[in-house]
């Protein structure tokens, strides 16, 4: 059976409990956070990936609607609010469900199979990877694991979290591959992955134990683009 990852959200003590002990009874939820205010959601959604959200409209500072339009790409949506005034709004986002409270376990459950029906009926996106060849044969690397490439005369070495790989090939034909908002060339010889830098001293960028040196004619524009991303 599936497993749909879930977070609750709602200022109101007693409905966070109440959908918690919901959630706990539903064998294919699984609950990943629980929050009292949306700022706290919006952090956490920058870090973590979740398939719903059990999402109350009206709390301080940031509703669950001005929330939910801010995102590029939600997640599965629950509103669990009092106010039936923003139903119309609520289905304009195209959520999956707007239940009115006190929420009757019932009503709780017939939304959430609609989500499980849904994701069932969806493909999941298969992650961004590329295939390297290795001695004999093909490895398949996701390219959220790969560290950083070093080019080694008529090899590259591809260094991800689970190890060193070495190929056959140069570095221009595996950055040919590699997404230009997530990887950048650093130095005639190193390509990394910027949401892996750790930090930046000097002309050396840290990305985990490694240190790779920065070239002096690479360094402005290297800079810029870190900085623009907002990773420095």
């Amino acid at each position: 059976m599936r497993t749909i990852s879930c977070v609750i959200t709602d200022d109101e003590p007693v409905a966070r409990k109440g959908l918690q002990g919901y959630v706990e009874k539903v064998d294919f939820l699984r609950l990943a956070g629980v929050f009292d205010n949306a700022i706290s959601l919006n952090s956490f959604l920058k870090e973590n990936r979740v398939d719903l959200l059990l999402l109350d409209i009206e709390m301080p500072y940031l509703t669950g609607l001005d929330l939910v339009q801010s995102l590029a790409n939600p997640p599965k949506v629950i509103f669990t609010t009092a106010y039936e005034q923003y139903a119309l709004k609520g289905y304009e986002l195209e959520v999956t469900d707007y239940l009115l409270k006190p929420i009757s376990f019932e009503r709780f459950l017939k939304a959430v199979n609609r989500v499980h029906a849904q994701t069932a009926e969806a493909p999941r996106a298969e992650a961004p990877h590329l295939f390297v060849k290795t001695d004999s044969k093909l490895e398949r690397i996701l390219l959220d694991e790969l560290l950083f490439v070093e080019s080694m005369e008529n090899y590259v070495a591809l260094h991800t979290t689970r190890g060193r790989l070495i190929t056959h090939a140069t570095l221009k034909s595996v950055v040919e591959h590699l997404p230009t908002d997530v990887f950048i060339q650093v130095h005639k010889s190193y390509v990394v992955n910027m949401g892996k830098i750790t930090h930046l001293e000097g002309n050396m960028i840290g990305i985990g134990k490694a240190s790779i040196p920065v070239s002096r004619g690479l360094k402005e524009g290297v800079m810029e683009t870190l900085l623009r991303n907002k990773l420095l």
